[in-house]
């Protein structure tokens, strides 16, 4: 895509949102109706794409992909009424024969950058909060993915025009470009470092930006546990995906007697979800890439391995791995491993555990495993993080009733459900005032009493 090609569609579509055709709620409703039957009449093709990029399997793709967008669609389609009405709040006294409100509406026309390890996911659950909020859409997904990007392309392009929404295929020559124009609003998921990029590049226009990035996502186990059930919820956390997934589990800190207590139900429950062979089973994905294999495997030698450790290039499988023992400079301690590692690290207690968490970057989440509340209630007030699952892993992503989302490296803003509404709606503040009633001591010349006025102001707003 050329420069000149970008730059047309950001002023079709900015020209085709200044209409106020985007106004209509009914039309919206229709956009994502129509959406959603699209997507569903190319679910075969859309889990083939998946398969094709990861070796997903076509339940998990449907669960963690499809089955979620299509859901956040049918909630937002139940729910924009609501959530688009002028909300009334309070007026003070002092506004008296006033009433106050809080419009939305929306920024104009967004960006959406999407990653490659849930592409279809992360691509089109923001769209929707984009559609029902008004914005006219350009999508960037991945090129990584090509096969889920090229199914998308198919998707947008082939059914809506392009001055309403329009998918922008390519590599990093065609974000670039992307990022040179003046869009009213940017929603960026991938890793820290294009984040900041991707921030810069906002700040030139002083564009409002969602960032949702990775880093490292702890794993917090209290002594006092259901240890079976712990080490279950992990196992089907981390290696969802193989590992590729920003909220999976990246590292375990528990005591010692925990660790030796958890290590071979970690084991069991591997076996039990992907057999004796992980390379065998039609449930484990792979790598997306040579260049991810190949960041990813070194990590294997940087601890004593518990389980795993083997790895096949030309399959690009990368078993499900458990380390202990970690070196003390090991790269698993500072890096995002965004794959199928897991280290289990030895903390003293629960201080000792939450000390080493806040040692570090905030996580996108923190994951806690206990039975005793007031450790849960510690781990909670003590530390910061995006979002917290407590007794499991990976499930506060799919209560559309939560706001997903990091903070400070972790990342800014939340979204899902109708918090993805909000997102990309700017909130206007809208009083309206009567002509009934005056208060004349506000204009000059000023003779009202300053005592008086402080008291009435006190009172009254």
């Amino acid at each position: 895509m050329s420069v000149l090609a970008v730059a047309e569609i950001v002023t079709k579509q900015n020209k085709f949102f200044a209409t106020g055709k985007l106004k209509d709620l009914q039309f919206r409703k229709q956009q994502l109706k129509k959406l959603k039957s699209i997507i569903v009449k190319n679910e075969k093709a859309i889990s083939k794409a998946l398969y094709d990029d990861m070796r997903k399997h076509e339940f998990e793709a449907y669960m963690s992909e499809i089955g979620f967008v299509l859901k956040e669609i049918d909630y937002a389609l139940e729910n924009l009424s609501a959530w688009a009405k002028p909300q009334k709040v309070k007026t003070p006294l002092f506004h008296i024969k006033a009433s106050s409100y809080i419009y939305h509406e929306a920024y104009g026309t967004a960006l959406i950058i999407a990653p490659w390890n849930y592409p279809f996911q992360l691509l089109f659950a923001p769209l929707i909060g984009a559609i029902a909020a008004g914005n006219t859409v350009i999508l960037k997904p991945s090129e990584v993915s090509s096969h889920t990007s090229s199914i998308c392309a198919k998707i947008i392009n082939d059914n809506f025009e392009l001055e309403y929404l329009y998918l922008a295929e390519g590599g990093v020559k065609v974000t670039q470009d992307l990022l040179n124009e003046n869009f009213d609003y940017i929603f960026y998921t991938g890793n820290t470092k294009v984040g900041k990029i991707i921030y810069q590049a906002a700040a030139n226009n002083l564009t409002p930006v969602t960032l949702e990035l990775g880093g490292k996502s702890p794993c917090i186990i209290d002594k006092n546990t259901d240890i079976e059930l712990t080490a279950k919820r992990i196992i089907w956390g981390k290696f969802l995906n193989a590992g590729q997934t920003c909220i999976a589990p990246d590292y375990l800190l528990c005591d010692l007697e925990t660790k030796e207590k958890l290590k071979p139900l970690l084991i069991r429950y591997i076996k039990e979800f992907f057999t004796d062979d992980a390379k065998k089973s039609e449930h484990y994905p792979r790598i997306i890439n040579d260049r991810h294999f190949d960041r990813i495997v070194p990590y294997i030698n940087e601890g004593d391995i518990v389980y795993g450790g083997e790895h096949d290039k030309n399959d690009l499988y990368i078993a499900p791995t458990i380390l202990e023992n970690l070196v003390a400079d090991s790269s698993c301690f500072s890096d995002e491993i965004f794959g199928p590692i897991l280290p289990i690290v030895v903390s003293e207690d629960i201080d000792a555990s939450i000390e080493y968490v806040n040692k570090q970057p905030k996580p996108l989440v923190l994951y806690v495993f206990s039975n005793n509340n007031k450790n849960i209630e510690k781990v909670l007030s003590s530390t910061s993080s995006g979002g917290v699952t407590v007794n499991d892993t990976l499930m506060h992503i799919v209560n559309a009733y939560l706001p997903f989302g990091g903070v400070g490296e972790s990342g800014i803003g939340g979204y899902h459900g109708k918090h993805s509404f909000d997102l990309f709606s700017h909130k206007k503040s809208v009083l309206k005032r009567s002509f009934w009633v005056e208060l004349p001591f506000r204009y000059a010349p000023y003779k009202f009493s300053l005592n008086l006025l402080k008291q009435l102001m006190k009172w009254t707003l």
